[in-house]
């Protein structure tokens, strides 16, 4: 193999839909590719696809710097070291993760890559789904925004996706009446049976609202999506209700209308709080431990959707925001990576 393959952003989308030429495919010299002293040659297996890549192509403020047109398209990945620099704690064959990027091969510094100890029960997938950021992100979002009680009602949206899917059972491992929303009667179905929810509702039922409602009064909504969905579960909050604000699927692509009930916020003393996975990181040990013991119990359920090939990366990113995929969204870049998952 003399070269190797990276995507890279080509134009920014604005407020619309990523469309063909968004991305930019370039094939170069593998021998280009060669670590310094405190550097890494990793060959990338795997990679995660999330929402919030939509937001990294947009030249605005946010928690992370944009996306550079030119560049790498950002995506956090699992590969194996290939070659190591002079001083670089690793060694050829270690299993790592990192943010690679859209790309077969990355040189990283030493330092921005973590090696992976696989725990009893896990693959080397799963460090992008429960022992990854979606687990972070629902053991976290549910634990420290949520706050979340026994006998207490959880409302998830996105419930069908990484996170949504983690936070539901994590939710009824805490003792709470856990109600999905999801997209179709499949994802409905996948919720009852398999994940365990106490209910699960299709949005795009004409009746799911009335449904809604006969659920009664909410404690903590886990909103994915954001938009329309948001501002009628506003209307359902119980007095001390506290929302913990992930994502905004619905909003992504478009811009958004705005929040119309916002005001049952002040009325029942409820909550609305965003917030950032890597603002927990010194955290992360004491969650991945617990999530890591679930995994090995065989009491958490997870769920992967495998695209093929690194050139699907574009279009496999969209089906985030059509509700294409359930379960953890993730590319397959070597046709040699192996998963039971």
């Amino acid at each position: 193999m003399s070269t190797y393959t990276r995507i890279v952003l080509q134009e920014r989308p604005g407020a619309g839909d990523i469309t063909p030429t968004t991305f930019r495919t370039e094939s170069l010299p593998l021998a280009g590719l060669a670590p310094n002293a405190g550097e890494l040659l990793v060959q990338v297996h795997w990679l995660s696809l999330d929402p919030a890549m939509r937001g990294w192509l947009n030249d605005a403020r946010s928690y992370v710097p944009p996306v550079q047109i030119g560049e790498v398209m950002r995506a956090a990945g699992l590969g194996t070291v290939v070659q190591a620099g002079e001083g670089a704690a690793f060694r050829a064959g270690d299993l790592v993760r990192g943010t690679f990027g859209w790309t077969e091969y990355a040189v990283m510094k030493a330092k921005a890559v973590e090696k992976i100890e696989l725990p009893k029960g896990a693959e080397l997938l799963d460090f992008l789904g429960p022992l990854g950021m979606s687990g972070m992100t629902a053991y976290f979002g549910l634990e420290d925004v949520g706050q979340l009680q026994p006998g207490e009602t959880l409302v998830v949206s996105g419930a069908a996706g990484s996170v949504g899917s983690l936070v539901c059972q994590m939710g009824k491992k805490r003792g709470a009446k856990v109600v999905a929303i999801a997209g179709s009667p499949e994802k409905c179905a996948w919720l009852e049976r398999e994940v365990g929810v106490d209910r699960a509702l299709n949005y795009k039922d004409p009746q799911w609202k009335e449904e809604m409602k006969k659920v009664g009064w909410v404690d903590v909504y886990f909103d994915n999506v954001g938009g329309e969905m948001l501002d009628f579960l506003l209307t359902r909050l119980n007095k001390g209700a506290r929302i913990a604000l992930c994502g905004a699927i619905s909003d992504y692509n478009r811009k958004p209308k705005g929040l119309t009930s916002y005001l049952a916020l002040i009325g029942q003393r409820a909550k609305l709080q965003g917030f950032i996975v890597f603002d927990y990181a010194d955290q992360f040990p004491k969650a991945m431990k617990e999530i890591a013991g679930w995994l090995a119990d065989g009491s958490l359920k997870r769920k992967f959707h495998i695209v093929e090939g690194l050139e699907n990366a574009p279009s496999a990113l969209t089906m985030l925001f059509t509700g294409g995929n359930t379960g953890k969204l993730v590319v397959k870049v070597d046709h040699g990576a192996k998963s039971k998952l």
